[in-house]
């Protein structure tokens, strides 16, 4: 954990790079040393149905959510979620000077008793 998932506008999809911001945050929660390597997840999914602000279709959007399993104290989630909003500001600075683009985003605790997860990943990564 965490889970990053990103939506955006379809207006957007040939505009910025998803893929390149997925890596963007992906790597953002490996600095942070906040979890394993194996835990992290980022994804994106393109909104085809959305009207924005004065419903101009030159208005899009890119809101992420990150997942987190609880027990963090709130100044790590804070440094978490200051880190990767940051990261996803300077990857998009470009975008932001040619497009109308809102960006937001929001951090939730997971309860881990209500949220199995299994795998095969660690052991393909060498850890334990």
């Amino acid at each position: 954990m965490p889970h990053i998932e990103i939506t955006y506008s379809a207006n957007l999809e040939d505009a910025i790079d998803i893929a390149g911001l997925c890596n963007a945050l992906r790597l953002a929660v490996v600095a942070s040393a906040i979890a394993p390597v194996a835990g992290i997840r980022v994804r994106a999914f393109r909104c085809d149905h959305y009207s924005i602000a004065d419903g101009d279709p030159q208005h899009g959007y890119i809101d992420f959510s990150i997942r987190l399993r609880e027990g963090r104290s709130d100044s790590v989630k804070t440094d978490l979620t200051n880190s990767l909003f940051e990261s996803a500001k300077q990857f998009l600075e470009p975008d932001f000077k040619s497009q109308s683009i809102a960006l937001s985003m929001e951090l939730r605790d997971i309860n881990a008793t209500l949220s199995p997860k299994t795998g095969s990943i660690r052991q393909f990564l060498g850890e334990a």
